[in-house]
This record gives C-alpha cells, structure tokens and sequence, in this order.
C-alpha cells in the first residue's frame, strides 16, 4: 500500500483509520459487557454442545389445558384427599336370570311331582278327624291327671304303654257301673261322719275284684262298709280293653270319701286335683 503525496488525501487518510479505530475499540468494550434484562439484572448464560444425533423419539401429546390452569388442577389436588367413589347401579338395572341346565331342570320338575303326589296321598284332616284328635288330646290329659290321683296300673314287665284314650274310656264306664250298683245298696246318710276317708280296691284284667283296703278310716266306718258292698255288687267289671290288657297286670282304683255336704251320693272324679 502506498501513501498519497498530498498532505490533504494523507490527513484524510489518517482521520479515517482513527474513526475506524476508534469504532473497533467500542464494539471490542461493549461485547466486553454482561446483558442486562429489563429488571437490571444480568442475563442467564446460555451453552450450548454438540452430540451425536440419537433415534428421534415420540414427541409429547400437547397439553390440552394450560399451564397456569394445570398448576392450580395439581395444587388442589395435593391440598384434598382423595376420596374412592363406586357407582350407583340404575333402579331400571334389571338382574339376569340365572341360566339353568336340563338336568337341573328335570330335577327340579321331578321334585315338585314328588311333593304334590305326597299331598295328594296324605290328604288334610277333616273336621271330625281334627275334634276326634282333640277329644283323645284332651283325654289323654284326663288319664295323666286320673293315673297320678286315682288310678294305679301293675305294669307287666317290658310291655308298651297303654294308650290313655282307652284308659280313660275304661274309667267312665268303672264310674258308671259303681253309681249303678250304689242304687241297689241300702246306706243310712245319718251314719257319714265328718273327716276325709279312702279306700282302694284292685281289679284283675277279666274284670274280677282282687282286692279291697281301707287306705283312711277317719271317722267314716258306716261310709266304708257301704262303699265295698257296693263294689261287691258291681264286680265283675268289664274285661280290659286289648291294649291295656297287654300292658297291666290289674288296677288300682281309690275312693275318696269326702264329709257330707247335702245332697246326693255318687262315684265322681276327684275335682281340681283334690287328694284324700
């Protein structure tokens, strides 16, 4: 590079190397300096490396919400509990109908064949069977009852019980035939005394007497002389029914002998369960 001879193009020359030079010298200082933000303060770094390029991956589906609104989402949730829910099934919810087999289907109309041919071989009772049932309920309490308190049966070894029908209809009809013979026996009602008696007679399964005792004398000697007369003169009794007969040896009966309180005489059974 050559210099100009003439002193003008030489200042000339010398002026704009020094702007030059002096333009060079600011932009060196102010690349010197650290940006600032709008806040004053300086500006993040920024870096940045070269790597090998890696397999491209899937790219994140874009946030449907914002961000400020998701950050409010996920602080509520961390503040609240969670809380399980289970949904409420429809009332028009209709529930299947179980499905069922052939076999479980002929079972079950086997079944119900079964019980209608047992109703129909075992039909309900009747009114009459209904009362002729509670009739011997009712006896069978009376037999209880007159068994503990009047009746005594010598049971023969390993036999059944008797039924308590039969016994109490055997009891009415001993009542009967002794307020029979007692009509036929002369008894003097000035002769009766004032305390409780008993006596007890037994009676063989043919109806035969086998035995009379006096249990209570008291003061009733003319009553109970008037009393074995009378079951004298009705023995023989009437055989025991078949049942009873295959259970008892013989029978006690026992009297009571109450004091007289007007009226007439008879054989009864002993009232409220009224001992001697």
């Amino acid at each position: 590079m050559t210099f100009p001879e003439n002193p003008l193009e030489r200042r000339a020359l010398a002026v704009a190397l020094v702007v030059s030079l002096a333009i060079h010298g600011l932009i060196l200082f102010v690349n010197y300096q650290k940006p600032l933000n709008q806040q004053g303060s300086p500006l993040p770094r920024i870096e940045a490396s070269l790597a090998r390029q890696a397999a491209p991956a899937e790219a994140p589906a874009p946030p449907t919400a914002p961000a400020k609104k998701e950050a409010k989402a996920s602080s509520k949730s961390a503040a609240r509990p969670r809380v399980m829910a289970i949904q409420k099934p429809s009332r028009s919810t209709v529930q299947s109908a179980p499905k069922w087999t052939l076999a479980e289907k002929t079972e079950m109309k086997d079944f119900l064949n079964e019980l209608a041919s047992e109703a129909k071989a075992n039909p309900k009772p009747t009114l009459v069977q209904r009362s002729l049932a509670m009739a011997k309920e009712e006896a069978r309490q009376m037999a209880r009852q007159d068994k503990s308190e009047l009746l005594t049966l010598e049971r023969r070894p390993n036999s059944p019980e008797p039924d308590p029908f039969s016994l109490e209809l055997y009891f009415e009809g001993l009542l009967k035939s002794l307020n029979r013979s007692s009509a036929f026996v002369k008894n003097d009602p000035r002769s009766r005394g004032v305390r409780i008696a008993s006596v007890q007679f037994r009676i063989n399964p043919d109806g035969t007497l086998k035995s009379f005792i006096v249990l209570n004398a008291a003061d009733q000697e003319a009553e109970i002389a008037f009393i074995k007369s009378v079951v004298e003169r009705a023995a023989p009794f009437s055989p025991f029914p078949p049942d009873l007969n295959r259970s008892a040896r013989s029978m006690a009966v026992r009297i009571c002998i109450m004091p007289a309180r007007g009226g007439g005489f008879g054989f009864s059974r002993a009232g409220d369960g009224q001992g001697c």
